[in-house]
């Protein structure tokens, strides 16, 4: 099929499109930059240009494709309110273009932190907090199951790892332990968070496009929940530095994540799409060095 990727440059893009082209599929990307072209292109996609703010390129190349990811989303936790808007507006703009046609759209969300369990497919996305206007905006998809869309929600957990992540939060944490000359954790660490391997992520990216049910919630989860007491000892052994406690300010923006409990689970996700993560875990990966940072 014809499939309209939005952030197919990005981190998760990198295996996403190679997931698609190599199943066979034709991929336009959105690009707003020529950086960003060449890297489509790359990555065996057809390039547009045009960004999450330009509705009449969404709507034309959502219009003309067979189904649609949408991996895009402005990450700026300076405004964060003002990045989920822009995100709405480009998944009411793509639902439009697909009204009634039955076409996929796989939309990306993150996995809920519903501290003291592990939360499941089932579990709505609490739309509170800093990051509540993203749990809105994955509801706002699922309506358009309604609507003749055969749409899902693929919610990704706090850490996408793999070679080659250089701005996801375990990297972000890599440099601050580098910076600071200690790996540090919140409180008694045994917050836990979980984490998918990049290539993993890529693929179930295009199970859901191929064959998901329209209100699909998808969860990809690899390891469920890792206390983050044992990613800041992984981050350190790989460093060799000490692991203590710090205060939350001192891993900046992370620091009020830190302490949030969010195991997530991927049961239903593997039961529906036959899914199965087949990389390695997140501390391997540490251990291996993907996340030592380089001078």
């Amino acid at each position: 099929m014809k499939v309209f990727v939005t952030g197919g440059s990005g981190w998760v893009g990198s295996t996403v499109l190679p997931e698609l082209v190599g199943a066979g599929h034709e991929v336009v990307g959105l690009a707003r930059s020529d950086a960003s072209a060449q890297t489509l292109e790359r990555r065996g996609a057809v390039p547009v240009r045009g960004d999450l703010t330009d509705v009449e390129a969404l709507r034309r190349e959502a219009a003309a494709a067979d189904g649609v990811v949408h991996l895009a989303f402005r990450h700026d936790f300076a405004d964060f309110a003002a990045a989920a808007a822009v995100d709405a507006e480009a998944i009411r703009t793509l639902g439009e273009a697909l009204r009634g046609t039955g076409k996929p759209l796989v939309v990306t969300s993150g996995t809920p932190a519903l501290p003291g369990r592990t939360a499941t497919e089932d579990d709505p996305a609490p739309a509170v907090g800093p990051v509540g206007a993203r749990a809105a905006n994955a509801a706002l998809a699922l309506d358009l199951a309604g609507d003749g869309v055969r749409v899902s929600v693929l919610r990704l957990p706090r850490s996408v790892h793999g070679a080659g992540d250089s701005h996801g939060f375990v990297a972000r944490l890599a440099e601050i332990a580098a910076s600071n000359g200690v790996s540090g954790y919140v409180g008694d660490g045994s917050a836990r968070w979980p984490a998918v391997h990049v290539a993993d992520a890529g693929r179930l990216f295009r199970l859901a496009l191929e064959d998901a049910p329209a209100g699909s919630v998808l969860h990809a989860v690899g390891d469920e929940g890792i206390a983050f007491r044992e990613i800041a000892t992984a981050i350190g052994r790989d460093l060799g530095m000490p692991v203590r406690p710090v205060a939350p300010e001192t891993l900046g923006f992370l620091g009020a994540l830190a302490a949030v409990d969010q195991p997530a689970s991927a049961v239903r996700t593997r039961e529906l799409l036959g899914w199965a993560p087949e990389q390695e875990g997140l501390l391997a990966d540490i251990d291996a060095g993907v996340y030592r940072p380089r001078a």
